[in-house]
């Protein structure tokens, strides 16, 4: 099963249709087409940032002679936005005013998208919030005690 992390529009209509669920893990598109992924994702900052870091070393790596280190650095590179892509895009939409509702487990999108509707109860009642299952980021968090390998935090990861 796959985690999907729901982030709710800004200060607009809550309803659970109009959240956008992000699932949590590897992206193979972003792993194969990097700044393609993160265009199409509307990460632009990302998508520059990342062909001018693979142009470099691939224009480097030539230069010096060594193509197969820049092609190394370069596959690293797509490997860092394989693993840390959703991230990335929930960092983004956090920036927009975004906000998480929390993460849910499920086998689909689709499946994601029932359950999500199904926890929020949105059928009339004006009933409790349910409790945060991960936490604001404007909150204080202890201070991180061991090694992490991402630049960005991923709700729902240690």
């Amino acid at each position: 099963m796959a985690s999907y992390v729901v982030m709710e529009p800004p200060a607009g209509s809550n309803k659970a249709e109009d959240a956008t669920l992000v699932r949590d893990g590897f992206t193979w598109l972003g792993f194969l087409v990097p700044p393609l992924w993160l265009a199409w994702r509307r990460l632009w900052i990302e998508a520059v940032v990342t062909f001018a870091v693979m142009a470099i070393l691939s224009v480097l790596g030539e230069r010096l002679g060594l193509e197969w280190a820049g092609s190394a650095l370069s596959l690293l590179v797509s490997l860092y936005v394989g693993f840390e892509g959703q991230a990335m895009r929930i960092a983004a939409m956090r920036r927009r005013g975004w906000h998480e509702w929390g993460v849910v487990e499920a086998g689909s999108l689709g499946d994601a998208e029932i359950r999500h509707v199904l926890e929020t109860g949105e059928d009339g009642d004006e009933s409790a919030p349910m409790p945060r299952i991960v936490p604001d980021m404007n909150q204080a968090r202890p201070a991180q005690t061991g090694m992490a390998l991402g630049l960005t935090h991923t709700p729902g990861r240690p």
